[in-house]
């Protein structure tokens, strides 16, 4: 029959042998991925979702959200046209994580996280913006080639993105507004032109 002392040694060994099983495992889900470190060097990357295995003690795991995310801009942001005319553009950029040992190296190491991946991606499609609006008119940016632009920053900010592991997914100008000032005179020489054509007709 099995002592007091024997039972508790059983006991010990058992919540040992639940806490090394217990500790040794991890979950990654569809909506991550995870990098595994072994004093601090990367020895595993798991994209896929499922039930992962550790050296206890040894090995952590560090969980990514790879989900798509929003870069929102608060205020509508200035650039000018070749015309030298402000127009207000409100924007938003659609991003996700592509490559986690990329991510890791480039941002998260570095001491950064999202909102640094973030700043940098809006810098990009800023810069981005204020070249391509300085190549064109009020009207090509209200209107005539809006789609070509958003499409020329998605592309642009792709590129760089991808160094640290980002993919862009899309650019999109919600709204392209002209200040006050800008849209007086814009009406005023539409106006004009009217004008100029409708006499062109009467003397016709």
């Amino acid at each position: 029959m099995m002592n007091n002392k024997s039972l508790t040694a059983l006991l010990y060994c058992l919540g040992a042998v639940l806490l090394i099983t217990f500790t040794s495992m991890f979950i990654v889900d569809q909506r991550q991925n995870a990098i595994v470190f072994r004093f601090g060097e990367v020895v595993g990357i798991k994209t896929q979702p499922g039930l992962y295995f550790k050296v206890p003690l040894l090995d952590n795991a560090r969980f990514f959200d790879i989900r798509i995310l929003t870069i929102d801009t608060p205020e509508p942001q200035p650039f000018l046209t070749s015309e030298k005319k402000n127009v207000q553009v409100d924007l938003f950029i659609k991003w996700r994580i592509a490559d986690v040992r990329q991510y890791y190296a480039s941002i998260v190491s570095a001491g950064g996280g999202e909102t640094q991946a973030q700043v940098r991606l809006l810098q990009t499609v800023n810069e981005g913006l204020r070249a391509e609006f300085g190549r064109r008119t009020v009207h090509e940016v209200v209107s005539g080639e809006r789609e070509k632009i958003m499409e020329l920053m998605r592309k642009k900010a792709n590129e760089d993105a991808a160094k640290i592991g980002i993919e862009v997914l899309d650019v999109r100008l919600k709204r392209v507004d002209l200040p006050e000032a800008v849209t007086e005179s814009v009406y005023q020489r539409m106006t004009a032109e009217r004008t100029r054509v409708a006499n062109e007709l009467r003397s016709t």
